[in-house]
């Protein structure tokens, strides 16, 4: 298969038990399906851990570690030395997702909040990427991440509105775009996409959730990505083979170089 044509994944979940009957298949050989390689994003203690596992065991496999605002309930004391060992490991690229999330835990945004700007601190102390959860939350996440001034960060699935877009941008951020950019409802986000620079556009399924058109309902998976590759392609008014190589080097830059 062409190098050239495959896409690396910058947010999957395939600790997900939705992936239980066939996630070797994805793990073991991702370039059959499409994939350049991919990034199992931690979203508590355990997905962190087991990312960091996969990652261990698979050549084109990387992880990230983090705690997602709707499993910070019951976290103990010492978590973030629990992540931060976990970092021994090289092929662990950033911190993530962690953020806020007021749409399914609305009730406990102050300790979202404190849990967020930890984990900013213990990426700023590791000098790792951060990959950023937002929903229903735009203010308190604009302005934690101002106050925080993170060296490099994602705000990712991004559906926000233009504008929310060019604050994010404004502040160094990259944008990352899901199957969502292929809903025919979010004319909002193609057009977030046309005013977000290339250089700062990043690719990935967060699969198994939102599969693009013409998946949309189904389990997301790596094979799917290539739909939203197209739609970028499209938008950007770009050969498709340029377009994938230019995501490609956006993701390479934001988890591996910033990491020397």
């Amino acid at each position: 298969m062409n190098l050239q044509s495959l896409i690396f994944d910058t947010h999957a979940h395939y600790d997900d038990k939705r992936f239980d009957q066939d996630r070797e298949k994805f793990l073991s050989t991702p370039q059959s399906h499409g994939i350049l390689g991919l990034i199992n994003v931690g979203t508590d203690l355990g997905s962190s851990q087991t990312g960091v596992f996969y990652a261990k065991k698979y050549k084109h496999i990387y992880c990230s570690i983090g705690v997602h605002p709707i499993c910070i309930n019951n976290l103990p004391s010492n978590y973030l030395s629990i992540l931060e060992n976990l970092t021994h490991n090289k092929k662990v690229v950033a911190v993530g997702e962690i953020g806020l999330d007021y749409h399914y835990n609305p009730h406990s945004k102050e300790e979202q909040m404190k849990r967020f700007e930890e984990q900013l601190e213990l990426a700023a102390k590791l000098n790792l990427p951060i990959i950023i959860h937002s929903r229903d939350s735009v203010k308190n996440t604009l302005d934690i991440i101002k106050n925080a001034h993170p060296k490099r960060f994602v705000v990712h699935c991004f559906s926000y509105d233009p504008e929310t877009a060019a604050k994010i941008l404004e502040m160094g951020g990259f944008l990352g775009f899901t199957g969502i950019l292929t809903f025919k409802n979010s004319k909002h986000i193609r057009e977030t996409l046309q005013l977000t620079p290339f250089e700062k556009t990043l690719i990935e399924t967060d699969c198994p959730y939102m599969a693009p058109e013409p998946f949309r309902g189904e389990r997301c998976d790596s094979r799917m990505l290539i739909s939203v590759a197209s739609t970028i392609a499209k938008q950007k008014q770009l050969p498709l083979k340029k377009t994938i190589t230019t995501l490609n080097e956006n993701a390479r830059k934001f988890f591996f170089e910033a990491i020397k």
